[in-house]
């Protein structure tokens, strides 16, 4: 039966543990993976932009033995011409084995696999989901701590819009003695449905607050995100909150040795690049996880096996 990947709730945890598992091994063996797709082809269809999902996908298939194509903005596909998802995501399928699609609204991968005659990876819908940033996310938590259960866990910044920030919270609550802090200003706080829908549902204990400072001692993870200017209607609140919270090096003192700062990246100015070289540090761990993972998704998604 195909599969396809729209929410990482999609995931069992047992097969979130598989992936992590092949993506260790693809670390260690990568020439053990060199031509496990060959003669296979996978679409990048990106109707919004990006540069680290969209690259880190072409990477993983490049360095599995296959081949890309697809387009990196809505403007140079047919899209511009009036062309719906769905017939584009039908024509596509016809050309590739697999597809990884990101979209501005909710819910278009859905959509897009009514159609579709391969599997579809949602490569990231609009503020909704973005199930394999979270899956890069878990493997660098996997290879920092070491496990999923036991932590506390700090988001801060844009929690309203962040998609990144709702996939994680959702996979990281089905695992064991998880806390959760999250801090924002009040105009970007998590949103209604993950507080009743994921926190509530499976009483995980979390707090709400708005500085920074008085959090930091307690974190394990410490997530940041961006304000995202591309999510307001109204650009003085952007302008307004855009600098609220900004990591330096004077509060990651107030931090833990063993502290895990991540981020989705990009960034604008919300972590000081005084703190790239504090040891801490793992946004450009993320990266490069999640090239490894993304490899691990595209040869489950797909069928292959070594």
């Amino acid at each position: 039966m195909m599969r396809h990947l729209f929410d990482i709730v999609d995931l069992s945890v047992e097969e979130i543990d598989e992936l992590i598992s092949v993506a260790n091994d693809i670390i260690k063996n990568p020439d053990k993976y060199a031509n496990a797709c060959n003669r296979k082809k996978l679409a990048t269809l990106f109707f919004e932009p990006s540069t680290r999902t969209r690259l880190s996908f072409e990477a993983a298939m490049l360095e599995l033995g296959g081949s890309i194509l697809g387009f990196s903005s809505a403007n140079s596909s047919s899209s511009a011409k009036g062309e719906s998802v769905t017939d584009t995501i039908r024509t596509v399928s016809c050309y590739a084995d697999i597809i990884a699609m990101r979209h501005p609204k909710e819910g278009a991968p859905v959509a897009a696999a009514r159609r579709s005659l391969v599997p579809i990876i949602n490569a990231g819908d609009g503020g909704h989901n973005h199930p394999t940033q979270t899956l890069a996310d878990l493997l660098t938590i996997n290879r920092e701590k070491g496990r999923f259960t036991n932590l506390t866990v700090g988001f801060c910044g844009d929690l309203k819009f962040g998609r990144t920030v709702h996939s994680l919270v959702n996979a990281l609550s089905r695992y064991e003695d998880i806390k959760f802090v999250f801090v924002s200003p009040d105009e970007l706080k998590i949103p209604k449905y993950i507080k009743e829908g994921v926190l509530a549902k499976n009483n995980i204990p979390y707090v709400e607050e708005n500085r920074l400072e008085g959090v930091i001692p307690n974190l394990d993870i410490l997530y940041m995100t961006r304000v995202q200017r591309e999510r307001f209607f109204n650009e003085a609140d952007y302008i307004r909150l855009r600098d609220c919270y900004i990591l330096d090096n004077e509060k990651l003192k107030l931090g833990r040795e063993d502290l895990s700062v991540m981020h989705p990246l990009p960034r604008v100015n919300e972590i000081a690049v005084e703190v790239d070289d504090d040891p801490r540090a793992c946004y450009f761990k993320q990266v490069e996880n999640g090239k490894y993972i993304r490899m691990a998704l595209i040869l489950k998604l797909l069928g292959v096996t070594l």
